[in-house]
């Protein structure tokens, strides 16, 4: 620059002159961009993805190709005329077109500084907002995404529990959505997307944010109305109080299911299946010290593979495994629908017919929803009230687009849920009266360790509470036999309910 002040500038070559348009051109569309996404409220991902990710990558390329070019041109005049031009720029400020250079090469500097500035930050609340995480990916995250806004967390933040606060696990975060964005761009994903996810961060980092075991105490109603399979879609109802507890004697008695919580009490555990689904072994630790081993009974474990396999420490995500993303099984869902007044429970056996269509395998969701259409159109093509019939197929429809993902092969079979035991094992991979340890203690299979039943029945039938609880009753007559066997041997969230 200072060595010959009347030469051509070093920029005057066809690759820094490219660099200059293509830098223009983006710098351009950067303002454009983030004007436009500002007035639509920064809440469109693919504009999103414009505006902070592609954008801003042509304007960097552009200012590496004036640079790349200035630095060709100027080796290039090296060669050229050895010994003239000094090894290293010189700036001399009593030259006033070097003097002007650098302050316009020091005031777009700013400028770029400050856009930079404001894109970094809008670029990482872009990634981590819902609408990124949840459609960008939009053919790959549609279950989730769904299920999520449907779920008592639609208004928690993707990042805030699986990734949650401090850098280590943001970046963690960021190489690991990095491969996923190759993955979903060179269609390499699986489907469905495999859990439980690998490396997830403990539930006292994420989950215990908000929900604070220390606090928990006492009992919490539930009320469960189901809907018989049989013409007249009789109900059956069941209030219980479920029995929270917990495990801090500050708080409240000590128990309850929040007894697992490593508050006082440390519980460990093998599966021997990716999703936990099967689990012969489980270690207890007291608050005195004392450690309780518990083995299956029918197929427990060997001493080498005890010592081969790491134990995983019981956490909140154990049994709410499902806390955001919930695919409602056709039984439980349609129950709901009955019991809110979506579907008319007067409609001759909607319960059947309605879990049939959503039981049935289709090719694409699509296909499901006019085929759903016409079965239930069929099947009430004599009944006079068009209006409740047409309401129904409606809300059936509904239900299987918020539950069921024939594309990526995702609906209530594809992950089970922990909570509960009726549909999937949930609490009796535990507690099956078949975990015993050494010196004879057994994991407890009583009902009311978890839960008392205030009332049960159908109608006039309905039976209240008794002062220790009522036995469960169910509402077909199969004897003992639900006390011999798990609920989800025979519940499968289909036809066998």
């Amino acid at each position: 620059m200072a060595e010959d002040s009347k030469a051509p500038s070093l920029i005057t070559n066809w690759i820094s002159i490219l660099g200059i348009l293509v830098g223009a051109c983006s710098f351009f569309a950067v303002l454009t961009l983030i004007a436009y996404d500002s007035y639509r409220g920064f809440s469109h991902p693919y504009l999103g993805i414009l505006t902070y990710i592609v954008a801003p990558g042509f304007l960097i390329s552009g200012l590496l190709l004036i640079l790349i070019g200035a630095l060709r041109e100027r080796s290039r005049r090296r060669k050229l005329a050895p010994g003239e031009i000094p090894r290293h720029l010189r700036i001399d400020f009593n030259v006033g077109r070097e003097r002007n250079a650098f302050l316009a090469v020091m005031f777009v500097t700013f400028v770029f500084l400050v856009l930079t500035a404001f894109g970094t930050y809008r670029t990482y609340h872009f990634t981590e907002s819902v609408e990124f995480c949840g459609q960008t990916c939009h053919s790959v995250m549609k279950p989730e995404f769904t299920a999520f806004q449907n779920s008592p967390h639609a208004r928690v933040m993707c990042t805030q529990c699986h990734i949650g606060p401090g850098a280590d696990w943001f970046v963690r975060s960021k190489l690991s959505g990095s491969y996923q964005v190759y993955a979903t761009l060179l269609d390499k994903y699986p489907t469905p997307i495999p859990t439980p996810v690998k490396n997830l961060r403990p539930a006292q980092e994420t989950c215990e944010q908000c929900h604070w075991p220390q606090k928990f105490f006492g009992s919490a109603e539930r009320y469960n109305r189901h809907y018989l399979p049989d013409e007249q879609n009789s109900p059956w109802t069941i209030r219980m109080l479920m029995k929270i507890g917990g495990g801090d004697p500050r708080q409240g008695p000590v128990g309850g299911i929040h007894w697992h919580m490593n508050i006082a009490n440390k519980v460990e555990y093998i599966p021997t299946d990716p999703q936990r689904l099967i689990i012969p072994w489980v270690r207890v630790t007291a608050p005195d010290g004392i450690v309780t081993i518990y083995q299956t009974t029918e197929d427990p474990l060997s001493p080498e593979k005890v010592r081969a396999a790491k134990p995983r420490v019981m956490d909140c995500i154990d049994c709410h495994n499902r806390p955001s993303h919930i695919y409602k099984p056709p039984v439980q869902a349609v129950n709901l629908s009955l019991s809110t007044g979506h579907i008319n429970p007067s409609l001759p056996s909607i319960k059947v017919n309605a879990v049939q269509v959503l039981s049935a395998d289709y090719k694409t969701s699509e296909d499901a929803l006019k085929k759903i259409e016409t079965s239930l159109m069929e099947k009430y093509r004599d009944y006079a009230d068009r209006k409740q019939v047409r309401q129904a197929i409606s809300e059936v429809q509904r239900i299987y687009s918020q539950n069921f993902f024939p594309e990526m092969h995702v609906d209530w079979r594809t992950y089970p849920n922990h909570i509960g035991h009726t549909i999937f094992p949930g609490c009796f991979r535990c507690h099956d009266g078949l975990h015993k340890s050494s010196d004879g203690k057994t994991i407890t299979r009583e009902c009311n360790s978890c839960h008392t039943i205030i009332a049960q029945g159908s109608g006039d039938q309905l039976k209240t509470i008794a002062p220790e609880g009522l036995e469960f009753q169910h509402p077909e007559d199969i004897g003992d036999v639900w006390q011999e066997m798990a609920c989800s041997e025979c519940h499968t969230g289909s036809l066998t309910e």
